[in-house]
């Protein structure tokens, strides 16, 4: 929608002027707004009101989109779209029309999506849930987009973390044993703990293992119940991709120290490697090499050798240092730095009758992405973190989530849809054989509107990556329909009314199922 009234601005000013034209958040200001005014003002030597109610009035005689155009003091100029238009995007929709224009009209991209990636030293944690399911959904909306996306996930499967785990495993033994030949070790204060490692004690075959072999036995068992966890909160990957195997064995990270050495750009110092002129250690004393090597190591993998036009990474807020760094390294490497992408997802806190529930991974006290998953299911889980811009905190509220009532988000939106389909599957009409001009009514004209704005809120989406964009656009889908349903009959009206409506309804549940797809949350035959 928002490109069609671009199109039409564009028309009448007859320049390339980049212009925005945005949905108003109140009725009274529009259904749209541009302030193509403001910046045609320094080419015309005009003042913008003057230049917005020249271009109101042109377009009041040329177009028929809409039902009133003004200009308003400073300069903005407000749209409200005709009932005939709407009607006609809402047949649009029901001939599935309205998809073609969902396509990003940009360059196609081949994009790598790289999320969750936790350590695979222990279960994943409620709180991987905001970049998992961000990550996902990111990934259907490029999808939908056009651009060719690949899911991955980084298997960190080596380093001192691996033998760090072994060594947890190894205190456990010991500690049960009460032979005092290793119990030193349990007392250090970076150890993981928790029931997880006495059940991996219980699991693993301990005799004559050193920490890092039996780490990495204990991470083959983490992983899939890693891959377990994501399975069931839905969230998909194409690539599990391993540190050990694919940047140490097949020597990726030595070819790209040996990049830099060549280009001057290490200094050895310390009994270790540098980047020169900085504090950034390459390869530490100890021979082996830090994660911003690795790192580097890897997105040279991405962006040169699998030749991605854009990666994408999405990581805790924890990492905010390591971020910068990073851009500032694949520029090093001969890489343009706009072609990593990296968003960090602020803290989320688990709140229970007003009170933090603790989680710590080390320690052992967490709540799993399985238990979380267990309380409130799959849908109310990804709903709930969706709501939410990632670079903002977030109370996880359990209580809400798990409330059967219109209270609850998830099921506002999805009593919609089963309302819909209800009316659909009582009616012995063809929702189809309509016409739509009699839908008129201010209920029908706000769920028109709403579901011609679908196109412009995945595209919009796709640019910016604001996820959270969806599920505001399904609680005001949601509460468009709502209003419809208590305020107008479908059934038992005049045949023609019923058709017009039944067609309304028809299209409502197109525009949900395709959001719902997106947003990767169920379509309920009853609630």
């Amino acid at each position: 929608m928002i490109e069609v009234i671009k199109n039409q601005l564009r028309k009448i000013i007859k320049s390339d002027i980049e212009i925005d034209v945005i949905a108003s958040e109140k009725e009274d200001f529009g259904h749209y707004s541009t302030n193509a005014a403001f910046k045609l003002a320094p080419i015309l030597k005009k003042k913008p009101l003057e230049i917005a109610n020249e271009l109101a009035e042109k377009l009041k005689g040329t177009s028929d989109m809409f039902s009133r155009v003004e200009a308003v003091t400073p300069g903005f100029m407000n749209f409200w779209l005709a009932p005939e238009f709407l009607q006609s995007e809402t047949r649009n929709i029901l001939t599935k029309n309205q998809e073609s224009r969902i396509k990003n009209q940009n360059r196609k991209l081949k994009i790598n999506v790289e999320f969750v990636s936790a350590n695979p030293t222990g279960p994943l944690t409620m709180a991987n849930g905001r970049g998992g399911f961000y990550g996902d959904v990111l990934c259907n909306v490029l999808t939908k987009a056009g651009h060719k996306v690949t899911r991955e996930f980084y298997v960190n499967d080596t380093g001192n973390q691996i033998k760090m785990l072994g060594e947890s495993i190894l205190g456990v033994i010991a500690n049960n044993a009460n032979n005092g030949k290793i119990t030193r070790i349990e007392d250090k204060e970076n150890l993981y703990k928790g029931e997880y490692i006495k059940d991996l004690a219980k699991k693993l075959k301990i005799k004559n293992k050193k920490a890092e072999e039996l780490g990495k036995a204990a991470v083959k068992i983490l992983l899939k119940e890693i891959q377990s966890s994501l399975k069931k909160a839905g969230i998909k990957y194409d690539v599990w991709f391993s540190e050990e195997k694919n940047l140490h064995k097949t020597g990726e990270v030595k070819k790209v120290l040996e990049f830099l050495r060549k280009k001057g750009l290490t200094e050895e110092r310390e009994n270790a490697t540098w980047l020169k002129g900085s504090e950034v250690v390459l390869i530490k004393s100890d021979g082996n090499p830090t994660y911003f090597m690795v790192d580097i190591a890897y997105h040279l993998n991405k962006l040169a050798k699998r030749k991605f036009d854009l990666a994408i990474d999405i990581w805790g807020t924890d990492h905010h240092g390591a971020a910068i760094r990073l851009k500032k390294g694949v520029e090093l490497l001969g890489i343009k730095p706009e072609k990593l992408k990296i968003i960090l997802t602020q803290l989320v806190r688990l709140v229970s009758n007003g009170q933090e529930v603790k989680m710590s991974k080390r320690a052992g006290e967490f709540v799993t992405m399985d238990e979380l998953l267990k309380e409130v299911g799959a849908d109310v889980a990804r709903f709930f973190f969706l709501m939410h811009s990632p670079d903002t905190h977030m109370d996880f509220d359990l209580d809400l989530a798990k409330e059967r009532s219109q209270k609850n988000p998830v099921y506002y939106v999805q009593y919609a849809y089963v309302r819909a389909k209800n009316i659909l599957a009582k009616s012995n009409l063809r929702a189809t054989r309509y016409d739509l001009r009699s839908l008129s009514s201010d209920s029908e004209i706000k769920l028109m509107l709403e579901m011609a704005k679908w196109p412009d809120i995945l595209a919009q989406t796709a640019e910016d990556y604001q996820v959270h964009r969806l599920t505001k656009y399904a609680m005001e889908l949601a509460g468009a329909f709502h209003n419809f349903y208590e305020k107008e009959r479908v059934i038992g009206v005049a045949q023609d009314l019923a058709g017009a409506r039944l067609a309304l309804v028809s299209a409502t549940t197109t525009v949900m199922v395709n959001l719902f797809n997106i947003l990767g949350i169920s379509t309920p035959r009853k609630m």
